[in-house]
């Protein structure tokens, strides 16, 4: 698999030590052993205090990103299964309003939290669009992405999962299906409650797979739903891959292939993107172990 996607207008300073991308999302990079490391601040809606100034903010449209290289990377990239995008239509709204306005929105301001999510929802529509053109089609998966769970948890009950999340979920859904595409929908942590909600909608390959708790063991996700969701991950990233050894990860990477490679619909994969602490040696034993 590659991960394409159009070239996005660059960040710029905002304030001291503090970026903010074309979005309005607001972070600083905070050092570490490996590098910078991107770490999110309240975005630029935090204290907006209307839904009018919410609606006036310069929201960024579709043809400020350039679309011109996509053709060339799939040429170059013809032998491998191509993902495109990044789109998100909650989770990324939450950032750029900041998250504890998001939360509170959804009880007290409904209107405010259904104006921002179809405002990404429309951009990236279109976006998938100009990527589909632009591609002649040739893109296997269009990534969907909002994040619905914690370490321990979901992080919004089934009720608000429904109102503001899962209506802007099935116009990106019934979108990318009508691109010839199919959906690998993004969420971390413990998302249990919503999997059968997500087949609903149409997500065709779930990721990352994220390891914690009964709900997203392999042997569970697989009996429950494996003749009618596909998987994309399951590896540890928090101990496992930055921790362990070659000969534990492809241990790991065998289970995981047995369990929910039985049968077809499993794609290897880190639970989340490799980290920068992830030994080299480490990612190639969970493809070695994969191929």
């Amino acid at each position: 698999m590659r991960h394409l996607n159009a070239i996005e207008p660059n960040e710029r300073v905002f304030g001291e030590g503090v970026y903010q991308n074309f979005w309005g999302e607001r972070y600083v990079y905070q050092l570490t052993p490996w590098g910078p490391m991107r770490e999110d601040v309240p975005g630029a809606l935090a204290h907006t205090e209307s839904l009018r100034e919410l609606e006036s903010f310069a929201w960024p449209e579709p043809g400020q990103m350039d679309y011109s290289r996509l053709g060339e990377l799939c040429r170059a990239y013809d032998e491998f299964a191509l993902v495109y995008g990044f789109a998100d239509v909650w989770q990324r709204p939450a950032l750029v309003r900041g998250w504890e306005g998001m939360f509170v929105d959804m009880v007290e301001r409904p209107d405010w939290v259904h104006s921002l999510c179809r405002r990404f929802t429309a951009f990236y529509r279109e976006d998938y669009d100009r990527a589909a053109e632009a591609t002649g089609g040739r893109i296997d998966l269009y990534l969907l992405i909002s994040d619905l769970g914690s370490q321990h948890g979901p992080l919004l009950s089934l009720t608000m999962f429904r109102q503001f999340v899962a209506p802007y979920l099935k116009e990106m859904i019934d979108q990318i299906h009508s691109l010839g595409g199919r959906v690998l929908f993004h969420s971390c942590g413990a998302i249990g409650p919503f999997i059968p909600e997500l087949i609903q909608l149409g997500v065709d390959v779930l990721d990352p797979v994220q390891p914690i708790g009964a709900d997203m063991a392999p042997k569970r996700l697989k009996a429950d739903f494996g003749d009618r969701l596909s998987f994309h991950g399951g590896i540890d990233m928090q101990q496992l891959l930055p921790f362990g050894t070659p000969e534990q990860v492809r241990a790991e990477a065998r289970r995981y292939c047995a369990i929910l490679g039985k049968d077809g619909g499993y794609i290897v994969g880190p639970a989340h993107l490799f980290q920068p602490d992830v030994p080299p040696e480490n990612v190639l034993a969970v493809y070695s172990e994969g191929a």
